[in-house]
């Protein structure tokens, strides 16, 4: 028998997408023979999401106020209980037709992540750019090859939220928090290439703030995980630029600089830490 899923379905204001999602999701599970369960996290919308889940028929958990993507997530966690967990957003971006197949391919790995690299992907122009950077900065840092790295849309053993519940952030930043903790610590994660749709209504997402958040939450989780990563390729760029910075000095003075020193100093400082960070990563891993 197929393995239980919890489809969570966080909302914030999504009166008019969220009848057809849900509508979607009955119609995709019920021909699978899964047992499934779905749970709506409203979070706290001021639109007529509530009335409109009410209507529905749908199992719902509410926020008081607004807290966060992440925090929705997470209260949907504690309110479940089958073994997979699948999170799909509520604006009808994602193709919830290929559910299925993500779930089925979670047989053979920790989690399955909907890649947005499909022949239809919708991304507003001005975000390609940063999504692609972001990318590209978690591929470097991480050490693994990462398609997505904030795909709403994916299926998860519930053990991997468990271990790494106290590191889910209440923002948009869960999906990658989850993603990068789960390579860095060695689970099977796999890849199902999907499309990505126009949203319906309008996005709370903030692009700057959101944007700088993500980028320091990759360091973040590999300075947690991995932290030579950050630690020791930051030392070398500071030992090169102090190295370059002596020859300058030496050339036009005959001397080394205080600012040659200083920077070479703080590449041995640098370097050390991220020895003392490793070592205390890997005992507490133990």
């Amino acid at each position: 028998m197929p393995e239980p899923v919890s489809i969570l379905i966080p909302v914030y204001n999504e009166e008019g997408a969220i009848a057809s999602t849900l509508a979607a999701v009955d119609t995709t599970m019920r021909p699978t023979g899964r047992d499934y369960e779905v749970l709506v996290v409203d979070d706290g919308s001021t639109d007529r999401t509530a009335q409109v889940l009410a209507e529905a028929g749908a199992r719902v958990v509410r926020h008081r106020a607004n807290r966060g993507y992440g925090a929705a997530l997470k209260t949907g966690i504690r309110a479940t209980t089958h073994p997979l967990i699948a999170i799909l957003d509520a604006d009808g971006t994602y193709p919830i037709g290929r559910l299925p197949e993500l779930l089925a391919e979670a047989d053979q790995a920790d989690m399955v992540v909907g890649a947005r690299t499909g022949a239809s992907v919708h991304v507003p122009a001005l975000r390609r750019p940063v999504k692609w950077l972001l990318t590209r900065a978690a591929n470097v840092l991480s050490g693994h090859r990462i398609p997505d790295l904030n795909s709403g849309m994916r299926v998860f053993r519930r053990e991997i939220a468990t271990r790494f519940f106290g590191l889910f952030p209440d923002g948009f930043s869960f999906t990658s928090t989850i993603t990068l903790a789960s390579h860095i610590n060695g689970y099977r994660v796999e890849y199902v290439p999907i499309d990505y749709y126009r949203r319906t209504g309008a996005s709370s997402i903030r692009p700057v703030r959101d944007t700088l958040n993500f980028f320091l939450l990759i360091v973040r989780m590999v300075v947690t995980f991995r932290p030579l990563n950050v630690f020791l390729p930051t030392a070398a760029a500071l030992i090169v630029l102090g190295t370059v910075k002596a020859a300058l000095d030496f050339i036009r003075t005959g001397a080394f600089g205080v600012g040659a020193a200083i920077l070479i100093l703080t590449a041995i400082q640098v370097a050390m830490m991220g020895l003392l960070a490793d070592l205390v990563t890997r005992r507490t891993s133990l």
